[in-house]
Parts: structure tokens; C-alpha cells; sequence
């Protein structure tokens, strides 16, 4: 695992975070290559039942690293050997949008925890998570218009389907600064939070106090949901239910809701 990501699971809730403070988490090779490997750890630990992702330090993360931008413009982004346009097998991404779809496409819900900044790739980030709470003064910024660039690390997707069309293309045009109570107000986080890791934590906990199958099928219901027709959709929604219908965690569910006693659930395995 890389030193530039920190990770401890406690009772199914794995506390994930960038650990590159005196550079305010700011994207490298090395960071990219983190949260991507960290990402797909987590995916396949049947004992995860929720992330929270954060950063070390002052910021969330400041986006990307100057130098690795210079790399870029030098041609060092191409799509072979060590690049960030290469594309892992099987994936949907490239290597630099995988380090935001690598939250989005995990099985389990992940909550950002986000302070200080979160310019450019590194709001991106925040954007894979599904709920983000941010610090009242946090400051965000779809900032890539500052260097001549689009959002490219699945930014456009997630922009889209988080705020209004003109909304998004405001902040895109414009690279405008954001604070955390602005970004509740326009859709792009949660909630506003004085203790944005406390609460984001709070709130993991009591997530993964529920069925992890229930929660797991959750989330790919919700993130399908917009991307099938109306049919494929209910579809998804009748497959989901009847494979939970009966299963241990959904009679356990139900067993502990009658004896008014917290439940045991198992690990899930789906």
C-alpha cells in the first residue's frame, strides 16, 4: 500500500486518508496510485461496510501536484507505460478518473470529510463519494478552466448529476471558489459541518450498523437508476429485493427489529 494513503478499519468502518499534508494531499503519481490501490483493497474486503475518506493535514486536497501538471504538458500523460490516460483492464476509466470512480464504483457507501480545500481533482474525489461533509469555511473550485482544462477526472459525470446544468457549467466556465455552505446550498455536498471527520465518521458508524447486503444494493440501485430506461430500472430494483428476500442478514433484520436487540449481521458476500 503507499504511504501516501492511510487506512484503519474499525468495526467495519475503514477511516481512509491522504496522508501528504505538507503538500495539502496535492495529487502525484504516487497519490494517484494510492487511492486507486486502496480503492480496489477495500472493494474486495467482504468486512468493510462503509469508508470515510478525508486528508491529512490542512486541506483535503489542494488537486493537482505542480510538477505532475509540468510532467503532463510534457507528454508524460499519454496512454502507455506509466501515464495517467493508461486503462486498467475491464474499467470504464482511465488511470486518473479511477482515482474518483474507484469511490464511486465501490460496493459500499463511502462519506467524504472534507476541509481546508478541494480544488480541481481533488473535489473531483469528493464528488465519487456518495454524501460529503464539508467544513463551514472549506473552499472548492472546479478549477482546471485555471490551467486550460476540462474537468477530467470523472468531474463532468458526477457534476451533472449533482447540481443543475447551468450550475455545473458555471463552475466549469469559471473556476469560481465555493464555500463549504455554498456547496450544500448548490447540491455538491451533504451537509455543512464544524467536524466534518467527526460527523462523517458518526455517520459511517450508524451505516454500518445496518444489513451490509441491504446497503450494498442501495447504492448500485441508486447509481444504476439514472443510467437505465424505466424498465431496466424496475428491473434492477425487482432482481435486488428478491436476492435479499430471505437471505440471513434480511430475516436477522427483521428477527432483531421484533426482539428489540441490535442486530448481527454477517459480512456480506455478494
Amino acid at each position: 500500500m503507499s504511504d501516501r494513503i492511510s487506512v484503519k478499519i474499525d468495526a467495519g468502518v475503514a477511516d481512509v486518508r491522504m496522508n501528504r499534508p505538507e503538500k495539502m494531499n496535492a495529487l502525484d503519481q504516487a497519490m494517484f496510485e494510492g487511492l486507486v490501490q486502496t480503492g480496489v483493497k477495500l472493494a474486495e474486503d467482504p468486512a468493510v461496510r462503509c469508508v470515510v475518506l478525508s486528508g491529512e493535514g490542512r486541506a483535503f486536497c489542494a488537486g493537482l501536484d505542480f510538477m505532475s501538471f509540468m510532467a503532463m504538458s510534457d507528454g508524460q500523460r499519454q496512454g502507455n507505460g506509466g501515464g495517467l490516460l493508461r486503462r486498467p483492464e475491464g474499467s470504464p476509466a482511465n488511470f486518473a478518473q479511477s482515482a474518483a470512480y474507484v469511490w464511486m464504483s465501490l460496493p459500499v457507501p463511502v462519506v467524504a470529510a472534507v476541509h481546508g480545500v478541494a480544488f480541481g481533482g481533488g473535489l473531483q474525489i469528493a464528488l465519487g463519494a456518495d454524501m460529503r461533509f464539508v467544513a463551514p469555511d472549506a473552499r472548492l473550485s472546479v478549477m482546471e478552466i485555471k490551467w486550460g482544462l476540462v474537468p477530467d477526472m470523472t468531474g463532468t459525470q458526477t457534476l451533472r448529476r449533482l447540481v443543475r446544468l447551468d450550475v455545473a457549467k458555471e463552475l466549469t466556465f469559471t473556476g469560481r471558489i465555493i464555500s463549504g455552505e455554498e456547496a450544500v446550498e448548490l447540491g455538491l455536498a451533504t451537509h455543512v459541518s464544524t467536524s466534518p471527520l467527526e460527523d462523517a465518521t458518526k455517520l459511517a458508524q450508524e451505516i454500518a450498523q445496518k444489513s451490509p447486503d441491504a446497503v450494498r444494493a442501495g447504492k448500485q440501485l441508486l447509481n444504476e437508476s439514472g443510467l437505465l430506461s424505466l424498465e431496466d430500472g424496475l428491473r434492477l430494483e425487482e432482481r435486488l429485493q428478491l436476492g435479499l428476500i430471505g437471505s440471513p442478514n434480511q430475516v436477522e433484520a427483521v428477527q432483531s427489529n421484533i426482539e428489540k436487540r441490535a442486530a448481527r449481521f454477517k459480512d456480506s458476500n455478494r
